[in-house]
């Protein structure tokens, strides 16, 4: 029995870097660069381009057989051959990523039949801020729920944020491509008849600031969360510098302060708070007076009268 498991960990390492070299040579490989070369000069400052390329690559679905066809012939000749695939699974779905670049990732999915019907049915659905095109491979005869939400402004807050509302259903055919603005529609399928497989076009740039999950009996607002990668790049580093203690770093927070994304100054006025009271004062009561947000300004000036009397009781060692 101490052989057989050496050698089947000896299988394991040798077919793991076997791995590694056919999916560097699968990313070199004519399909893949053909990929690239779709999406390769797409603006980044806007959906419709990417989205536009994307629905003309998924009217015809060849491709995706063809990418995925030296790793399908990889794992039948070595059944313990790992594909080079990040993959994601929920209780109803699977997911793998065939393709990601600077302007959008493509998805592989399948939605689970037997999941779909057997547990508790969602609450809620997602606003996930980002237009997508999705190729109904297989359609399996679901019902597409859909719901249609106001745009983000300047001036958004989540308590005075409308009711999503709902839209008449659709029936995805097989096939059949469809197009949703994540910013505006939100969508969830349902009653399918057999598993739904598609193909998905994620797109980054023109992506709202947030994402927003709505409850479907009345369409209220539930929570929101960021949907800025940068944005959340830029918080990681921030809490990074309070918590090293850098009250060095007070230029870097003024600049994230007055950021055009409205959650991010906040949140970069909360952690120099945090780290600084005193040095984050002044940029506080500038935000208290004209920050463009209302919800912003309104709790900037709540947040002043707090410090206010904070740094009163506690004397300046400077």
């Amino acid at each position: 029995m101490t052989g057989m498991t050496d050698q089947l960990r000896t299988r394991i390492a040798a077919s793991r870097e076997a791995s590694r070299t056919i999916a560097r040579r699968w990313q070199q490989g004519a399909e893949y660069r053909a990929l690239e070369a779709v999406f390769a000069d797409c603006p980044l400052d806007r959906a419709e381009p990417a989205a536009d390329r994307a629905e003309r690559l998924f009217a015809d679905d060849g491709w995706a057989a063809a990418l995925i066809a030296p790793l399908v012939g990889a794992l039948e000749r070595d059944p313990l051959f790992e594909p080079p695939f990040k993959v994601s699974r929920d209780a109803r779905r699977f997911g793998a990523l065939l393709f990601d670049c600077p302007a959008l990732s493509i998805t592989m999915s399948i939605g689970d039949v037997v999941a779909m019907a057997t547990l508790p049915a969602p609450t809620s659905v997602l606003c996930t801020g980002r237009v997508t095109v999705t190729r109904y491979l297989k359609a399996g005869g679901a019902t597409m729920g859909r719901w249609r939400v106001d745009p983000i402004g300047a001036d958004f807050t989540a308590a005075a944020a409308t009711p999503a509302r709902a839209l008449p259903p659709l029936k995805p055919a097989q096939g059949e491509l469809v197009r949703l603005d994540g910013r505006t529609e939100a969508q969830l399928l349902a009653s399918a008849r057999s598993d739904v497989v598609t193909l998905a076009a994620t797109v980054r740039p023109g992506a709202a600031p947030l994402m927003r999950e709505y409850a479907i009996s009345d369409g209220a607002l539930i929570r929101t969360a960021s949907n800025d990668d940068r944005a959340s790049r830029t918080e990681m580093l921030l809490a990074f510098l309070r918590l090293s203690g850098r009250a060095d770093a007070g230029e870097q927070f003024d600049q994230v302060t007055r950021d055009p994304a409205f959650h991010l100054r906040w949140a970069a006025m909360r952690e120099w708070l945090a780290l600084d009271a005193r040095a984050a004062r002044p940029r506080l009561a500038e935000m208290a007076m004209d920050d463009p947000h209302a919800e912003i300004r309104a709790a900037a000036a709540q947040t002043l009268a707090t410090v206010e009397r904070r740094l009163q009781q506690v004397p300046c060692l400077a």
